[in-house]
């Protein structure tokens, strides 16, 4: 467990093993602030976790998304410490699918969540259709828009690559002092992060364009064509992930893509 503070605002970060194909294989959660806490991305029980919890005065819990690798100590800890659950104003319902926990309050873009001398919420789409940050002056939890290392998943159908660009390009501007983010490290440095993932998702773009313009046909022939790697074991990721960005170049009007038969040609 790792622990930051700024202008006395307490931010720790527990890393919660998981026996699933996530980044570094663990998912971060966080605990925001003192008295009134804020338990956020709770993603299973854990010794650790449990210890941290027990440790602080936690009112409220919340996501930065519900994906699976985010969600799976929601429902214990909300009834543990009978905290305020909160989230994306309009994903109620995925929120309850995912988690098997109604919200008691929703929060939307520009709310602020009322920890730690307020917390507020920006929308950062793409990863995840519901996927927010939390913004203050120690700087922005960012989930799974940004990495320290490697690449962010960025799949059909949950996966949207314009609106991740766009999320990359908010936090870029915005220029936190430091990101926190959904998987490994805190990143020291913001926008040196998003240039070198903005970098590599446009640089993906071009590989599947190219493939296109080369005489693949489907999906899985644009696959093959862009990874140049035995896909064992995650194909089926690298499927989705290449569909999203035709997805992208088809609204771009680059190429025509059908959904149903999965065929794709140039524009």
């Amino acid at each position: 467990m790792t622990a930051a503070s700024a202008d006395l605002v307490s931010i720790r970060r527990i890393s919660v093993p998981l026996d699933k194909p996530v980044p570094t294989g663990a998912t971060n959660a966080y605990l925001v602030g003192d008295d009134e806490a804020l338990l956020l991305d709770p993603a299973a029980r854990t010794s650790e976790l449990d210890k941290a919890v027990a440790e602080s005065d936690v009112e409220h819990v919340a996501l930065t998304h519900a994906h699976p690798d985010h969600v799976g100590g929601v429902a214990a800890y909300a009834e543990e410490t009978d905290a305020t659950v909160w989230c994306r104003r309009g994903r109620e319902d995925r929120f309850a699918e995912y988690t098997g926990v109604e919200p008691d309050r929703t929060f939307a873009e520009g709310s602020t969540l009322p920890v730690a001398g307020g917390l507020d919420v920006i929308d950062v789409p793409g990863h995840a259709p519901d996927h927010v940050a939390f913004e203050a002056d120690f700087g922005t939890i960012c989930g799974d828009v940004a990495i320290a290392e490697g690449s962010i998943a960025v799949a059909a159908p949950d996966g949207d690559v314009r609106a991740y660009l766009v999320a990359l390009r908010r936090l870029y501007a915005r220029d936190p002092p430091r990101l926190f983010p959904g998987h490994g490290p805190v990143i020291e440095e913001p926008r040196a992060a998003c240039e070198r993932l903005l970098r590599h998702r446009l640089a993906r773009e071009r590989d599947v364009l190219a493939a296109v313009e080369a005489g693949a046909r489907d999906i899985d022939a644009v696959v093959d064509a862009v990874y140049d790697r035995d896909l064992t074991g995650v194909r089926k990721f690298a499927r989705a992930t290449v569909v999203a960005h035709v997805e992208t170049l088809a609204a771009h009007r680059r190429v025509r893509f059908d959904r149903e038969a999965e065929t794709v040609a140039p524009a």
